[in-house]
């Protein structure tokens, strides 16, 4: 009679479950000691500030990206994002960094980080090819051992709907032999308060073998780890943080309207609000929404819900009310162009700030760009000045043959209308107030009442 340990399935499955374990601890070992090598694909606003904390503790980190210019850019020690010095680049080289658009070398990494963007399509539907054309990449050179993390936003089920079968069909075992989560990114460019390290990260797997490699991945580089339940869980939580904000802006842009057909300042309101000790949290309107998440991940939760069939009004409510806001500025132009008995179709108008908010140069969304695209179809003759954006970039949807011009008297005297989308500290304000014609003010810099300043 076969005893149990004849079993061939039963040995079949313990040296499943030893391969497993071997896997797993010894990645994790190697995580702990720094032993480990880390390999981020994707180096801009979110890969490259967590390239910098990996090699300031310790760890040996490759950069992938498929962009040559900047390969060679990070190579030489070079930044190409305002916030982030070049010494840090520097620093990291000398902890042993590199960059390359070599894929191979994804088999030399122990921890893979996936930082790469997650757009819209023109029907406003999520554009995963990024994602997929980025997994399907790295995939042929993964081995047994590997932790794999996306960070990318996107809608709840991603990871396992389309990255766990793409690995599995390439003959390896997620939870085995290569250890998936998903754990979202967080970063907010130019914020003083919170960096890569301070802020708390959300964590998600695919198994529980998974989450336990995703915590060693992250725990020597973030202070605090939030371990969730599974990857969908983690996918959500990012989706609710932005939600959150997005409608919560919605709600103050439709305030800001009724506000303004009364005659109220809707900025005055809000710091009469915000006096209120508890059961408010001021939230701002502005000219529409901008950045790498507000303006997109609704529509990812949106989109995926429709698989449930449910329908989620409030949140495509707000999306209205927000993507409608460049055009409510482009009519307040109009209005004070007209006051002037002038139109905007061959009026000069000064663009103050074109990045997505203040004191930094990322332009990922901005709203100045869709205020640009409409007034350049009416015929206005643009400029714009940005003290962080000293070139208008090339951007996939969007072309402008643009510098930035000074802020000078001249300038402003120039214009006929001046238009306040992004508040930049560097700007003067005084300057701009006493020599602009008209100033179309869309973040509340102008309080009280100015005979050359519309706010909108």
């Amino acid at each position: 009679m076969l005893s149990l340990c004849d079993n061939p399935s039963v040995l079949m499955d313990s040296n499943r479950r030893d391969g497993e374990i071997m896997h797993k601890s010894q990645l994790i070992n190697r995580l702990e000691d720094k032993s480990a090598i880390i390999g981020i694909v994707g180096l801009g606003y979110v890969g490259l500030p967590l390239m910098i904390r990996y090699a300031e503790m310790g760890y040996k980190v490759i950069g992938f990206d498929i962009d040559q210019a900047k390969v060679d850019s990070l190579n030489r020690g070079e930044s190409y994002i305002e916030h982030i010095p070049a010494d840090a680049i520097q620093a990291a080289i000398s902890q042993g960094f590199k960059a390359t658009t070599a894929f191979s070398q994804i088999g030399d990494v122990d921890g893979i980080i996936l930082c790469v963007p997650t757009p819209l399509n023109k029907y406003r539907e999520p554009d995963l090819s990024y994602v997929i054309d980025t997994t399907e990449s790295v995939i042929p050179f993964l081995r047994p051992g590997q932790v794999v993390s996306l960070e990318s936003t996107t809608y709840p089920g991603t990871t396992e709907e389309e990255l766990q079968p793409r690995i599995e069909a390439a003959g390896h075992t997620v939870g085995e032999d290569i250890f998936l989560v998903f754990s979202p990114e967080r970063e907010d460019p130019g914020n003083q308060h919170f960096d890569t390290a301070t802020i708390p990260k959300v964590c998600g797997g695919v198994t529980a073998n998974c989450l336990d490699a995703g915590l060693a991945l992250y725990g020597q580089v973030i202070n605090q780890m939030v371990p969730v339940s599974s990857a969908k869980t983690a996918e959500m939580s990012k989706l609710l943080e932005n939600i959150h904000r997005a409608v919560n802006i919605g709600l103050v842009n439709e305030m800001k309207i009724v506000a303004d057909k009364m005659g109220i300042d809707i900025h005055e309101v809000i710091r009469a609000a915000a006096t209120k000790p508890f059961g408010f949290v001021p939230y701002y309107p502005g000219p529409g929404l901008g950045g790498h998440c507000i303006p997109i991940d609704p529509f990812y939760l949106t989109w995926k819900a429709r698989e449930y069939g449910v329908h989620t009004r409030f949140i495509e409510l707000a999306g209205e009310v927000n993507n409608a806001m460049p055009n409510y500025v482009v009519h307040k132009v109009a209005d004070g162009l007209n006051r002037k008995s002038k139109s905007i179709s061959g009026s000069r108008i000064l663009i103050l700030g074109v990045a997505y908010k203040s004191n930094i140069d990322d332009m990922r969304e901005s709203p100045a760009v869709e205020i640009m695209e409409i007034l350049r179809r009416k015929g206005a003759e643009l400029a714009y000045t940005d003290p962080h954006v000293p070139v208008f970039p090339k951007m996939r949807q969007h072309s402008f043959d643009l510098q930035s011009e000074p802020l000078t008297a001249d300038l402003l005297q120039t214009c006929d209308c001046a238009v306040l989308v992004t508040g930049h500290d560097a700007f003067d304000y005084d300057l701009i107030a006493k020599h602009a014609d008209l100033i179309i003010d869309s973040r509340g810099v102008y309080q009280g009442e100015h005979s050359n300043v519309i706010k909108a």
